[in-house]
Formats: C-alpha cells, sequence, structure tokens
C-alpha cells in the first residue's frame, strides 16, 4: 500500500509520467498503469482522505475478484540480445521477429514486436541533457569534503559534513554543516532548506544515502520510513538517484563542486569553534554565491529563482516538519512494545502483531495496518512499563484498579477496626502491593455480614496478629470475635510484652 501511496502522490501530486513513475518506483509501467486506472475507477487523487487506510484502499482498489480468467500473457524475447543482434551487418526486426514466431508462433505479430523491441531501446542509457522545469526538482547530496570545527576546550579537531540542496532549473542552492550524516541531521537539512527557498518543490532527487534510501535498487528502490513522512508533510515527492549513476542527479554534483570551492575554499584560512559559527560562516558565503551573476545568463540564481521558480513551487506548509523516527516492533506477551528502552501499552488483541511506531520528541504512536491503535507521552526516566487501562484485558484490568489506597478507603467504610486491619495488613509486608490479594480476601470475607461483627473480627485480628487471610477466616469460622479474650485468674486480660501468647505458637 506505501508503493501505490507514491505512485498516487508521484501522478496527481508531481504530475509524473507513468514511465517515470515505473522506473523510480521500481514496478512496470504497466503495473503503474493499472494501479491509477484503479484509482481512477475508484474516484481516488491525491491528498488521499486522512481516514483511508490500508486496508480500505485496498479493498477500494482491489475488491474480491471474479471468476474472469486473466489476460493472456505472450513470451517475450530476451530484448538485450536481441539489440545486440541488431548491430550485426544484415540483422533486421523482420529477421529478428521471424526467428521469434517460429519459436513462439502464438506470440507477438509483427507490428507489436517491433513496437516493444523501440520501447526497450528508449529504456537504455543514451546520454542526454537534462531539461529541469521550473519548481519541478530539487537535488540534495552530501559534500565529500568536511569542515573542522576546533573544541574551544580541548582543543579537539571534528569534522563536519556539508549538506547541499540545489534546484533544477535556477540553480539556487543551499548549505549548511551538520555534525553527521544520521536520519535526524538529515531530516533537520530538509526542513531548513525548504525555509530557506520558502517554498516546496515537486520532486526531491536524493543521492542512495541510508538515511534517505534504505534499500538502494534500480528496479525496487525502498525508502526510509522517516524520509517518506517528511516528504509527505510537504507534498514533495521522492525520486533516489540510480546507483552509481551520477548523471542522474548532475545539478547536485556540479552544485557541490561549486559550493565547495565558493565556500569552503574562502573558507579554509578560517578556525571554527561550533557548529552554529561555521554555519553562520557558510550562510554568508551562500548569500554572496546565490547573488553572483552567471556568465551565460547574465543574472544572479536568486534572480532567476524569484523570476521563474517560486511561482511554480508549492508553498510551505504551516508547520515546520516535526522529526519522527519510525520503527517496526513486534507486540510482546504483555500487550507492550519497546521504544528507546521504554514499553508502551497497545490493545491486547494485538498480542504478537508487528505494528509501526511513530517516536517524536513528545510522543509515542503505535500504528497498525496503517491505523493508529495507541498513543502515549515520550518517557525518557521513571517507570519502564506505561500502560492504558483500556488497551488491558478486563480481568487485568479490574485487578490493577484494586490499589492499596482504595482497599483502605472500602475498609474505612465498614469502621476504623476493619481500616486498621487493612492497614496492618499492607504494612506486614515489604511492599503495600505484595498485601493487596490478602486485603482482597479478607474484604470479600466481610461481604454480607453485618459491620458491626466485621469490626468485631477486626478487632480481634488485630488483637492476636492474625494478618493474613487464612486466620481472618479462621475467626469468622470459629465465632472466635464472640469468644471472651483469656485472662489471669485474678481477671486481667492475659496481654503483654513479655507474655508469648497462643500466636507465638502458630
Amino acid at each position: 500500500m506505501r508503493r501505490i501511496r507514491q505512485v498516487l502522490q508521484l501522478h496527481f501530486g508531481a504530475r509524473t509520467s507513468a514511465r517515470v513513475i515505473a522506473r523510480e518506483v521500481g514496478v512496470g509501467r504497466s503495473t503503474v498503469q493499472d494501479y491509477l486506472a484503479r484509482a481512477g475507477a475508484a474516484g481516488l487523487g491525491w491528498p488521499l482522505a486522512p481516514e483511508l487506510t490500508d486496508a480500505a484502499i485496498e479493498q477500494l482498489l482491489f475488491p474480491a475478484p471474479s471468476c474472469k480468467s486473466g489476460a493472456r500473457r505472450y513470451p517475450e524475447p530476451d530484448w538485450g540480445a536481441l539489440a545486440r543482434e541488431m548491430k550485426r551487418p544484415g540483422v533486421s526486426l523482420m529477421i529478428l521477429w521471424e526467428e521469434y514466431a517460429a519459436v513462439h508462433p502464438q506470440g507477438y505479430g509483427y507490428s507489436r514486436f517491433c513496437e516493444l523491441f523501440r520501447a526497450f531501446e528508449r529504456r537504455l542509457s543514451p546520454t542526454m541533457r537534462q531539461t529541469h522545469v521550473a519548481g519541478h526538482k530539487a537535488f540534495v547530496d552530501y559534500s565529500g569534503k568536511k569542515v573542522p570545527i576546533v573544541d574551544p576546550l580541548t582543543g579537539e579537531v571534528r569534522l563536519a559534513e556539508i549538506f547541499v540542496g540545489v534546484l533544477g532549473a535556477s540553480n539556487l542552492t543551499y548549505a549548511e554543516a551538520s555534525w553527521t550524516q544520521s536520519l535526524p541531521d538529515w531530516i533537520g537539512a530538509h526542513v531548513r532548506m525548504f525555509r530557506f527557498y520558502g517554498a516546496v518543490p515537486r520532486l526531491l532527487v536524493p543521492d542512495n544515502l541510508k538515511s534517505g534510501v534504505t534499500k538502494a535498487s534500480f528496479y525496487d528502490p525502498e525508502l526510509n520510513r522517516t524520509y517518506g513522512s517528511m516528504a509527505a508533510h510537504y507534498g514533495v515527492g521522492i525520486l533516489p538517484a540510480r546507483p552509481n549513476k551520477p548523471k542522474d542527479k548532475a545539478a547536485v554534483e556540479a552544485g557541490v563542486r561549486f559550493a565547495q570551492g565558493y565556500i569552503l575554499g574562502r573558507l579554509r584560512h578560517l578556525t571554527f569553534f561550533s557548529l552554529a559559527e561555521c554555519n553562520a560562516a557558510i550562510a554568508a558565503a551562500l548569500e554572496r554565491m546565490n547573488d553572483r551573476e552567471m556568465r551565460r545568463l547574465g543574472v544572479s540564481r536568486r534572480q532567476l529563482f524569484e523570476a521563474v521558480e517560486r511561482a511554480a513551487m508549492q508553498s510551505l506548509p504551516e508547520q515546520d516538519y516535526e522529526y519522527a523516527e519510525w520503527r517496526l516492533a513486534r507486540v510482546g506477551l504483555d500487550y507492550h512494545v519497546e521504544v528507546a528502552g521504554f514499553c508502551y501499552s497497545v490493545p491486547h488483541a494485538l498480542l504478537r502483531e508487528q505494528v509501526d511506531t511513530r517516536a517524536t520528541a513528545r510522543t509515542i504512536e503505535v500504528f497498525h495496518r496503517g491505523k493508529r491503535v495507541a498513543a502515549h507521552l515520550r518517557h525518557y526516566a521513571g517507570p519502564r512499563h506505561h500502560t492504558q487501562p483500556e488497551h488491558m484485558p478486563s480481568a487485568h484490568r479490574r485487578y490493577a484498579e484494586w490499589t492499596p489506597e482504595r482497599l483502605q478507603r472500602q475498609a474505612r467504610d465498614i469502621g476504623p477496626s476493619t481500616e486498621a486491619l487493612i492497614l496492618a495488613v499492607l504494612a506486614r509486608r515489604p511492599h503495600p502491593e505484595q498485601g493487596v490479594r490478602s486485603c482482597l480476601g479478607v474484604l470479600r470475607l466481610f461481604r454480607g455480614i453485618a459491620a458491626a461483627r466485621a469490626e468485631a473480627v477486626s478487632s480481634r485480628a488485630i488483637e492476636i496478629g492474625a494478618l493474613s487471610h487464612d486466620s481472618v477466616a479462621s475467626i469468622l469460622k470459629h465465632r472466635l470475635d464472640q469468644k471472651a479474650s483469656p485472662q489471669a485468674a485474678d481477671g486481667t486480660p492475659l496481654l503483654h510484652d513479655n507474655i508469648r501468647g497462643s500466636r507465638y505458637f502458630h
């Protein structure tokens, strides 16, 4: 479903052709056309409604299969081998088709055969000059050169990366220094680049950096989930350059070289003691570079951007993208998922299911099949597990509701002696929670009996130190609360700190 969403965004949002979409998404052109035809029949466009989950989209685009058989598929020859054969003297498409038809008499006819071969030829790798439409593409990459930054306290030198972004039509360039090429720095650089432009292009063309492209492939590139989320926030499509094909992003390659010479070359004699100081110097050099007149065009990058490109770009959203990191997780047997060392609950029906977690600086969200199923405030300290009552099974929820404070309140409703008994049972354990079950059992014994007798039983239990469920049950069973306390011959109670009493021998 994520691939279908990307196809819809590239077609309706970026207005990219089906051939380009097929190449960049990694599916056949006919597959792209089939997706778009199904979307048109279902009335889907872009952007999609927020309530459309992956399951809903799948139901709209791929309803239950009918009993009709699929379209006939003809065998295809090795087009690459045929292209090599065509270089031989005297070989024509008619000869190649006749050899194909001899092996596959039920295959393609001559005209369709020629059409498919010409289409394959157009997919070969000719060298071409790319003409970039205004507002259409921005090329992004990291410079191979790094800038040294000195720690003012220790004198240690640390190298910072240089991020460069170049608009395709005007060549307006953005650059900044960051400590790493990691995902947070990569996403943050894009956010600041869009803010610098004041607008958003329709497409981003990144290199196959791991922070942007999880799996680099000509046939099936897989975008980083967080990078895709950032692109969706700004309504921009992502078309990764093909691996080892620098001509796909010639604009940014030229921009990187120019930035290295114009910015780093002019700053090489300066010593920076912080990343902010370095970025301030880069911003000043960048302003001079963008305002510098280009010899062949007679205008500066900034002037060309304002004249032809800004109006063609999309407007910025009201809020900047908030960095969020997506991860796959498996729900544990305790219906919790772990994110950065802390565990957060999900509905117990999702036990052992695979889910997506979205972590921002403030929140943790959990998604299952594209639908959000849980949201928590993010924790950095304190208890490791954080559970919402509605996520618990009913039996667990009932047990969790019995806190020491609630038990004390319920005992207080019966009387002061009962409350004192409950407090004594809780205090007897190293942790009050360990006495919850005993207290539950004691209070259950008092159901259906008069409060006066419950008070008498509690007093007798405290008097003889019977601080367990079984002891209180014995007092009730043998009616010990109705018997007088043992006394000495002179009538004084046999209660004294120096007298062990019968409970000592239990």
